[in-house]
């Protein structure tokens, strides 16, 4: 492989400004938390996924609420997952009370959903593209949707399926075989399942490069020669201490967990994004950085899965 040296380099600097950032926040400072205007002007996710205000949500209101079995687990995790907008989980469930697999009917979340989109205008995220064919027969997306888990949690065996799996790999093929899920769904679902208690799968199993890393690879090398885009990946996750240390950056971590592969790969998109601005003559098929930063005054208060034991030893 042949590095991009100026452009890798800006990978690991952005991995470090950007967790700068984040515990700035953390410690209560208000923007701008950095001397880079790039990072003022533009939304940039975390250098750790699970950080990200979508994923704080899902793990803290989704996921560990209160105790579910594990069918209804994996249940509410898809649900949000194809939703993944924080406000819209909120409204559903004041229309429709405790989300569960039994108080789930089509009719009923359906009539849900649309007074929501009448009454917001928007019903989905949008950080995620997600397929919108209609594979049940509806001109909706929303209805797919629900007859797509209608027929993986009610219909089908295929929720006991998933979680018999004994990898991350097998339950992002498993994902992989279901309809409207395509591979960058199939390993954000798989990464969101494994937060629960339902799988104990390390984060650097398996990796999947989504195109947002793939353009932020392609960007940092010159050429990966006959390597994979996973295996640069893995690659990164590997050397993530001698390159910082190469860069003389003191990395801050997530209070000892070090950077894993969906980090790593996550950190390839935002460096691409970074870079649309920073290094403008390096094209790619994307030009401008979409999100513009804004503010959120919405404390979080960080909590990530128990099993990582790093709760107790969030110190700011």
């Amino acid at each position: 492989m042949i590095i991009r040296q100026k452009i890798f380099d800006t990978y690991w600097k952005f991995a470090a400004e950007r967790q700068e950032i984040f515990f700035k926040k953390l410690r209560g400072e208000t923007a701008p938390c950095s001397a880079d205007k790039i990072f003022n002007n533009y939304k940039f996710c975390n250098a750790y996924r699970a950080s990200d205000r979508v994923s704080q949500f899902l793990i803290k209101e989704v996921i560990y609420k209160k105790i579910f079995n594990k069918l209804d687990t994996l249940f509410r995790i898809f649900l949000f997952r194809l939703i993944n907008k924080n406000e819209s989980w909120k409204n559903l469930e004041k229309k429709v009370g405790e989300i569960s697999l039994n108080n789930f009917s089509f009719k009923k979340y359906e009539k849900a959903i649309k007074e929501i989109i009448q009454e917001n205008g928007v019903f989905y995220g949008n950080a995620f593209i997600l397929c919108a064919n209609k594979a049940y027969g509806y001109d909706q997306k929303y209805k797919n949707h629900l007859s797509l888990l209608e027929e993986v949690f009610i219909k089908s065996n295929k929720g006991l399926d998933l979680i018999k799996s004994k990898s991350l790999k097998e339950l992002f093929e498993k994902l992989l075989k279901i309809p409207l899920i395509g591979k960058f769904m199939a390993y954000q679902i798989a990464i969101d399942f494994n937060y629960s208690e339902v799988f104990n799968f390390s984060e650097n199993d398996f990796v999947c490069a989504g195109p947002g890393a793939i353009r932020g690879i392609n960007k940092c090398f010159k050429d990966i020669g006959n390597r994979s885009y996973e295996e640069i990946i893995f690659w990164m996750v590997k050397n993530q201490d001698k390159e910082f240390k190469r860069l003389k950056i003191n990395f801050k971590n997530l209070f000892g967990r070090k950077l894993k592969a969906i980090d790593c790969q996550n950190l390839f998109c935002e460096t691409d994004k970074y870079c649309r601005v920073k290094f403008p003559k390096l094209k790619s098929n994307r030009s401008k950085i979409k999100s513009i930063y804004k503010a959120n005054k919405e404390k979080i208060e960080y909590f990530y899965p128990p099993k990582w034991r790093i709760n107790t030893e969030m110190k700011f």
